[in-house]
């Protein structure tokens, strides 16, 4: 992927030098013990399998969803490799042109767009949606219109997930900012609602929620290939992204079983077949999976 390098952002809000824990607690926990980066995929096969969120894993397992307050000490000085300040560029070029993106999308249908901030931490961070540990992976706080994510999750993408590549990571940056454009056009706050109205659906409109967010970052990839952003290889790089973090494919590693009713992001084929149904047809209304049998 072709990206040009800049300079500040205000996008983007770098908190890799902050030290966040629970309470003054000190030290990152799940259920009691302490977590780094490759807890991600214990998280997200037990989230895969029983239709746990996530949060209520990180937050000591009790179940109760609860926000568990954190302290934050002061920004200290960020120690990084050249490798980290190079995706630290790329990932503040991919979150502005996005947002560049969808701005005119959202001028063309004559409505306002509020532009989200991408922050950057290590280990742990106190989010508008609470306390969050590295090994959620990526994600979307609708409360505050923030993607917090830990670039130490990319190495787990490559590694352990069997998916490298600049437009790999760009795909996942690209469907957190789809989220925000879902939060932004009312989607989420009635996914919410209709969760709250039949629980018993809550898993399968979760999928739909993700699938479409897949679709809108497909959108994107669209424009940057229009603008010959792209490189040979690119495309496949997002597609096998996509299909590394399909539910089947967790839920296979984890157990030797598919169980789709467990789903809550989305078969690995479902998930490349919608990005690429925004990439190819670059049209919003392409992306009702809420329509879609």
């Amino acid at each position: 992927m072709r990206w040009d390098a800049g300079g500040p952002n205000d996008d983007v809000e770098d908190r890799r030098g902050d030290s966040v824990g629970r309470g003054g607690g000190g030290g990152l926990s799940l259920g009691g013990g302490r977590l780094g980066i490759g807890g991600i995929v214990l998280v997200l096969i037990v989230s895969a399998l029983f239709g746990v969120d996530p949060r209520t894993l990180l937050n000591g397992g009790g179940g109760t969803g609860a926000v568990v307050p954190a302290t934050r000490a002061p920004a200290g000085p960020v120690q990084e490799s050249a490798a980290e300040r190079e995706l630290v560029g790329q990932q503040s070029w991919v979150i502005r042109h996005a947002q560049d993106f969808w701005t005119r999308t959202f001028t063309d249908a004559n409505r306002p767009y509020a532009r989200a901030t991408l922050v950057l931490f290590r280990d742990a961070v106190d989010s508008g949606c609470g306390f969050a540990e590295s090994a959620m992976g990526p994600f979307y706080c609708p409360r505050d219109r923030k993607v917090y994510i830990d670039l130490g999750f990319y190495d787990e993408l490559a590694r352990r997930f069997g998916a490298p590549g600049d437009f790999a990571q760009a795909y996942v940056l690209a469907h957190e900012v789809g989220h925000h454009v879902q939060n932004l056009l009312g989607t989420e706050r009635e996914l919410r609602r209709a969760q709250q109205a039949d629980p018993s659906q809550a898993n399968a409109l979760s999928v739909r929620m993700e699938l479409q967010a897949d679709c809108y970052a497909g959108i994107w990839g669209r424009q940057a290939a229009q603008e010959g952003r792209l490189d040979a290889g690119d495309l496949e790089e997002a597609l096998r992204a996509a299909a590394a973090v399909g539910d089947d494919r967790i839920q296979s590693q984890a157990r030797g079983e598919v169980r789709p009713e467990r789903f809550t992001h989305g078969s690995a084929e479902q998930r490349m077949r919608w990005f690429r149904r925004g990439f190819d047809t670059g049209d919003m209304n392409a992306c009702d999976s809420f329509a879609a049998r």
